[in-house]
């Protein structure tokens, strides 16, 4: 299972937001490509970034976003609020390993499907669930469509994976959230990314043994030390130890 660190940034800050509230962030006072940097030198393949300036048309990190592509050392998953394919190409141009959509996907699937057949293997999609609806614009709105039949709508697009959040487990700690991804991640195509579930090394052991997860992201974890990172990607990346076998 892949372990995607995460760097999501306000206003040139490392920030994690409450509750999803961009008026709300917790401020980590670190530098942002020398925290990228720290994340690839403990081993991480991929850095997962997410800009939400652009969520709110600002461009105030925008230089630190190309400043972590060209010198974190790994490749970028990098999503913000991404409206069109044309903003979607220019990223990839600047050297953002894969780009990630979320509300465009909601309101517009026939141009992320454009987009996905245009740079394949390089878009993903993200799925934000909240008491079992499918969410856009920042969590705030319900879209009509049930999340199973979203994730169905791009089984023929050649997504990179697809990230599924469990907005409850995010805000409330759930105890249903893994079974939640669990069915979810069983009809999926693409790979599966978790995000929102990864508290402790013991939520990373339990979703490595989940089918068709591929990878976790985490964030917080990071920035407050319940998680160190060496010891997140032993677990994920060890070797699932004998099944006893039943007669």
């Amino acid at each position: 299972m892949m372990i995607y660190p995460t760097i999501e940034l306000q206003n040139g800050h490392c920030v994690s937001l409450n509750r999803g509230r961009l008026d709300d962030p917790l401020i980590w006072h670190v530098d942002p490509v020398d925290k990228a940097r720290s994340f690839a030198e403990d081993g991480a393949a991929w850095l997962h970034v997410t800009n939400f300036d652009w969520m709110t048309d600002s461009e105030d990190s925008t230089g630190i976003v190309q400043d972590i592509i060209l010198h974190a050392g790994i490749p970028v998953q990098l999503g913000g609020g991404f409206r069109s394919v044309e903003t979607i190409a220019q990223w990839i141009d600047k050297g953002a390993g894969r780009i990630v959509v979320s509300s465009l996907a909601v309101h517009n699937p026939t141009l992320v499907k454009q987009a996905a057949k245009r740079f394949p293997d390089q878009i993903v999609v993200a799925v934000d669930v909240y008491k079992g609806g499918l969410m856009s614009d920042g969590w705030k709105s319900t879209a009509a469509i049930t999340p199973a039949d979203f994730i169905a709508a791009f089984d023929e697009d050649p997504l990179a994976a697809i990230i599924i959040t469990d907005i409850d487990n995010d805000i409330e700690d759930s105890d249903g959230s893994l079974g939640m991804i669990t069915q979810l991640a069983d009809g999926a195509r693409a790979p599966v990314i978790a995000r929102g579930l990864s508290r402790s090394l013991d939520d990373i052991a339990r979703l490595k043994y989940v089918p068709h997860i591929a990878g976790a992201i985490i964030g917080r974890a990071l920035f407050d030390k319940s998680i160190d990172l060496c010891d997140a990607l032993a677990v994920a990346g060890a070797r699932p130890g004998p099944t006893a076998q039943f007669i």
